[in-house]
Order: C-alpha cells, then structure tokens, then sequence
C-alpha cells in the first residue's frame, strides 16, 4: 500500500475548499440554494448548507466509493456525503457491518464518525433538481473527483453506486488505461479491471431500491466485502 504524502493531503484539502466555493454551474447554485432557503418542513428549523458537497473519509484509503450527488435534504442539508437520508443510513450501517465505519450512523458533520479504508466521493457535488444532472453538469464536476483519485495513491478498487456512478468511474479510469472490449456494463457485483484498478458495481442503497428489496442489507455487505478482497489482491 501507498500512503499519501503531506503533499497530498494538501491537494485534497484545497480540492475540498475549491468544490465548496464552486458555482460553475448555473443551474445546480439556483437550485441547491433554493433548496436551503426552502426547507424540508421537517427540517425547518435547521441551517442548511447549501453548497457543494466535498468527498469524505480516509485519505490512505484503498477503496473509493463512488455516488451520484447529494440529495436535496441530505448532503445538501449537512455539507457531508450520504449524511441526513435513508441512502446514507443504508450505505454507513453497511460500512460499519463491514469494518470501514467506526458507527453505523451518519448525521451530521462532528458526530463522531471516522471512516478507515474507504473514501466517499460522488460525480457531481451539488444537489441537483430531480435527481438528474445534466450531461454539461456531469462533465465540469467530475474532474474534481478525478483529481482526488490521482492522490488517494492506496486506492485499489472503486465501488460505483449506481449506473451512473459506473460510466462515470469508467470515464476516469479511461483516462488511466485502456478500457476493455467491450465496454463493461453495469451490474450488481460487476467487475472491471482498468488502469490498475479494480471497479465494482453496486446498487444505489436510494429508497426505491432498498425498501423494495432490490437492494437488500446483505448484499450490500456483499460488495464491500468483495472490495476488500479485490483491494488486498492488487497490493
């Protein structure tokens, strides 16, 4: 395994002050902030963050985690990943099933939680409307994880929530190696070894998934098992 240097924390840290501070995107800046003045009335009394979401957890890590972007009333409520919604109590009971979290729960930024071996990012940082960001929006805001990746230097395997994570872990990892033929598609426990790294496929822990049984506790415990032992292998 390869540790970051001081250098590279350094580079993660501004990367964090850079994606916070972004408004490249016009539309997702209206939305997010309208979002944070409106409220969830069940949240009405909170103040939201209303910006873009910085990535989160260990930088020696040797598992990524990739999402789609934070939700309205979750990341965009906290300022942390997968934190104040269903998706994100699904996704850190999982990790701490598994080893990666010191607690199952993720609240709220400063509740104690440490995540060891994994970091958490996503392809776009801000919360966008209907939970679909546009193809533009897509392609200004993944270099920002592409960045991360290129000093999160003990990362092995990249675990991508959803189909839209996938072809944006491909998208990076294109830019790394030559990517197989065919294409790989997206599936649950999909594999794809690219430019040294090894990519998995999960399901996205979103509710329609999860309370539907699409996405069980199980088999989500399944994928960052697996992501263990794809990352152990290439060290």
């Amino acid at each position: 395994m390869t540790d970051v240097t001081r250098k590279d924390l350094e580079v993660l840290a501004g990367i964090s002050e850079t994606v916070i501070s972004c408004r490249a995107c016009p539309r997702l800046v209206e939305w997010r902030e309208k979002v944070a003045v409106e409220k969830r009335a069940s949240f009405a009394d909170e103040e939201y963050w209303g910006r873009p979401i910085p990535s989160f957890g260990d930088p020696n890590a040797s598992v990524l985690v990739v999402g789609l972007a934070p939700a309205a009333h979750g990341g965009n409520r906290t300022g942390r990943m997968f934190t104040g919604d269903r998706s994100g109590d699904f996704l850190y009971a999982s990790m701490f099933r598994t080893g990666y979290a010191n607690q199952p729960t993720s609240r709220h930024i400063g509740d104690g939680l440490r995540l060891e071996g994994v970091f958490v990012g996503a392809a776009v940082r801000c919360a966008p409307p209907g939970n679909k960001p546009l193809p533009e929006e897509r392609r200004r805001c993944l270099p920002y994880l592409s960045r991360e990746l290129e000093h999160l230097r003990a990362v092995r395997a990249i675990v991508a929530l959803g189909s839209f994570a996938w072809d944006a872990a491909l998208t990076l990892l294109a830019e790394r190696g030559p990517m197989p033929k065919p294409r790989p598609r997206f599936g649950h426990l999909a594999e794809a070894a690219i430019g040294g790294y090894a990519l998995l496929g999960s399901y996205h822990p979103s509710q329609q998934n999860t309370f539907t049984g699409k996405l069980t506790e199980p088999m989500l415990d399944a994928v960052f098992a697996r992501a263990r032992e794809l990352a152990e292998r290439s060290n």
